[in-house]
């Protein structure tokens, strides 16, 4: 008898005859969870439903619960020996054998860590998301990991949240892409293969909304707003095929996402057919006390597990107060099985049945983990991911005429912040920084001095003075500012984006010093950088890049490679402007030179940097613009071809964007929205003919009874490089049938 088989000892456990681990699953799937939940205690049921975290590894006391079949699994518990020995435990030692799922947030890599997902998003390349996930997959499963806690798809409009950093931006149409790949990369083909791991969008839904950008905070918008801006990326993430959703610590219209069964319930699984399970949030289930619109801890399980929250993240509500309400009638026992057979459906997903350990091992960790092959992945990623913002002069790539270099600023020599938030389980002896790559690139025939200048919040200036005096002996001034890894992300919100402490001051006397400066930014959201703009010849938003940093900077700082990311989020020139977003809608007065309109007094309104917007080292021009009929059914779809050409000595990478405008229509619509990508590279002089096909998902909008039609009317399309792409045509709708889907 094979006791590691959990699949065998739960049909030996169950009285069932054993087929072999493989054929269990298929031949009798539905069988064997129908035999579980009919032998089930309440308690064993509650515990499949009850997800503890540990610390490093399991308390004796934890182990005891296993035994008892009260865990359903565990987060935070990672590494190949500690996962099988609690694995071996539960299939084993507890009463009906049931494995369990062992959960962590690889958001950007396991052991290699990849750019910040914000960065990555910088690609714009759902590939290259869907290659890192796959890698990280791969790393995260070998250390015994089966369930991750990601991809976040949350759109952020307001970049004084600090989760901005874990998710795509501000467009719903980038972010549905990014999402679906993501979802793709860490499932892999099939969930059971020993390299895959199972996908949880999060946060449902809406928590990128947050007011004052203020982490945790109420979400306040319209239905209409939430199903064209929010919802989109979740969805993708689901028919993605994504095998759980984690909900918000945010409230929408007055219902907590984790109390909301309209959200939950209706929404998700009626409307959208999810087929899996829902955790919450750490503690959400609890917190609805806080919210007040639970009276108890029994009262906040019983709303939370009624609304259609499955498992219970670190509260043990369901555990511990659930069973009176249930035994008094107060709580369907139906309602129970549900959410207990759509959890074991997940492990039966993942294969645990058949391997709890899915072929994880000491030695299979070990060889995966921080493979030249994943660094060189993270290097290339990381290349892709960097925006070149401005580029005064030519100031960039840096020649061999530049023969001293002054490398200044806090960020310039940190390893810690290398990696960005939410890293994993990464160590930042691992990354390069940007100093160690531009002194490796740099080679023999270039001087690379380093001066810290001061801390990253430091209020004290005594390092200026080496930083000044290195600055006045080199041909140029690379200046590495910005954030700390930690200050982006969970319970990171900001009210000011300017850089902390006194890095503005030290920007400003190094600049003043007359030597060429080129500002590069490690951070996880947009900074307020309008003085930057207005003096520093040369600006690189290079965001937290993982553990390749200093490779993939230096790369684009020589010109090894062009840069080619562009923005995935607007930045701003000033606080007061957000939240700021290009798909904004025109108002009855739209911005003129009429007092009486929608403006600043003090400030334009438009943005320093805007969404989609990224320099190359090489220019690119947009001609030829064809639709392929000058009107189409309104559930017909329209080809849209335009000719991209390289006019610049190099070669080079740009993102063509597609954008569309309804200019007439039943309700309000975005001065712009996007409604394609494409990625293309061009050796210097070389053209190529790029097409994009519209259909009803990208022309439709909510009606005002909230269908989703698609109206009659003239719509206008925008082809360039950014959201404020200059190419125009023009096409119209024809009256007819148009609703899409709700």
């Amino acid at each position: 008898m094979r006791i590691q088989d959990g699949c065998f000892t739960a049909f030996v456990a169950l009285g069932l005859a054993a087929p072999g681990p493989a054929a269990a699953q298929r031949a009798a799937p539905g069988r064997l969870i129908d035999s579980l939940v009919a032998r089930m205690t309440l308690e064993e049921k509650l515990g499949q439903l009850n997800l503890p975290s540990v610390d490093n590894q399991p308390s004796p006391a934890q182990l005891e619960q296993v035994r008892k079949g009260q865990v359903g699994g565990f987060l935070n518990l990672a590494g190949a020996q500690a996962t099988r020995d609690a694995q071996r435990i539960a299939v084993t030692e507890s009463r009906l054998h049931i494995p369990l799922l062992l959960g962590l947030d690889v958001i950007h890599g396991y052991r290699t860590i990849f750019p910040i997902p914000l960065a990555e998003a910088a690609t714009w390349d759902p590939a290259v998301a869907e290659s890192t996930a796959r890698a990280a997959a791969r790393e995260a499963a070998a250390a015994g990991v089966n369930w991750t806690f990601a991809p976040m798809v949350d759109i952020a409009r307001d970049p004084r949240w600090g989760r901005i950093a874990e998710g795509s931006g501000e467009d719903p149409y980038l972010g549905s892409a990014m999402a679906a790949a993501r979802v793709r990369g860490f499932q892999g083909k099939d969930l059971r293969a020993p390299d895959a791991v199972m996908a949880t969008v999060k946060h449902f839904a809406a928590y990128g909304g947050a007011e004052g950008g203020r982490d945790y905070n109420t979400v306040d918008v319209p239905e209409r707003t939430l199903r064209e801006i929010y919802l989109p990326p979740y969805r993708a993430g689901v028919e993605a095929g994504a095998g759980s959703i984690m909900t918000s610590f945010n409230e929408i219209g007055g219902i907590p996402s984790h109390a909301n069964r309209w959200l939950v319930t209706t929404l998700l699984r009626d409307e959208w057919k999810f087929p899996g399970f829902v955790v919450s949030d750490w503690t959400g289930v609890e917190e609805l006390r806080n919210h007040g619109v639970a009276g108890s801890r029994a009262d906040a399980g019983k709303v939370a597990l009624e609304a259609g929250v499955d498992m219970d993240m670190v509260s043990r509500i369901y555990l511990e107060d659930l069973p009176a309400l249930v035994r008094a009638g107060r709580i369907p026992i139906a309602t129970v099985d549900a959410a207990v057979r759509r959890v074991l459906a997940g492990k039966r997903a993942l294969g645990l049945f058949d391997d709890p350990y899915r072929g994880s091992s000491v030695e299979r960790e070990r060889s995966v983990l921080l493979a030249p092959e994943q660094r060189q992945l993270a290097r290339s990623v990381a290349q892709a991911a960097i925006v070149l913002l401005k580029n005064d002069g030519n100031l960039l790539p840096l020649g061999p005429t530049r023969h001293t270099l002054a490398v200044i600023g806090p960020l310039a020599d940190d390893h810690v912040a290398a990696l960005g938030s939410w890293a994993g389980r990464g160590d930042p002896r691992d990354a390069v920084t940007p100093l160690e790559g531009i002194k490796t690139r740099a080679g023999t025939g270039t001087e690379v001095r380093y001066a810290k200048g001061c801390g990253i919040v430091d209020t004290a200036t005594g390092g200026f003075a080496e930083a000044v005096a290195l600055a006045r002996q080199a041909n140029v001034a690379l200046l590495v500012l910005g954030e700390a890894g930690d200050m982006s992300g969970e319970a990171a919100s900001r009210s000011s984006l300017g850089f902390p402490g006194v890095q503005q001051q030290l920007l400003e006397a190094v600049q003043a010093t007359g030597t060429p400066v080129v500002l590069i930014l490690m951070n996880g959201r947009p900074l307020i950088v309008q003085w930057a703009a207005d003096h520093v010849p040369a600006i690189v938003e290079a965001w937290f890049l993982g553990v390749e940093t200093g490779p993939a900077l230096a790369g684009v700082l020589f010109g090894d490679v062009s840069p080619s990311g562009k923005l995935p989020v607007t930045f701003p020139r000033a606080v007061g402007q957000i939240p700021i977003y290009y798909n904004h809608k025109n108002t009855g007065r739209p911005a003129g030179t009429d007092k009486y309109t929608s403006k600043y007094t003090d400030l334009p309104s438009s943005p320093l940097f805007p969404f989609g917007y990224g320099l190359s080292y090489t220019s690119f021009e947009y001609k030829d613009l064809k639709l392929s009929a000058p009107s189409i059914a309104a559930g017909g779809t329209l080809n849209v071809s335009v000719t991209v050409t390289n006019t610049g000595v190099r070669e080079g990478t740009d993102v063509a964007q597609l954008y569309v405008h309804d200019e007439v229509a039943s309700v309000t619509r975005p001065v712009r929205a996007l409604a394609g990508f494409r990625r293309v590279s061009l050796r210097p002089g070389e053209s190529r003919t790029l097409e994009f096909t519209l259909t009803p998902k990208e022309l439709g909008l909510y009606d005002q009874r909230m269908r989703f039609v698609v109206e009659p009317g003239k719509f206008r399309v925008y082809v360039g490089g950014s959201s404020e792409a200059g190419l125009e045509g023009e096409f119209e709708v024809r009256a007819g049938a148009g609703v899409e889907r709700r």
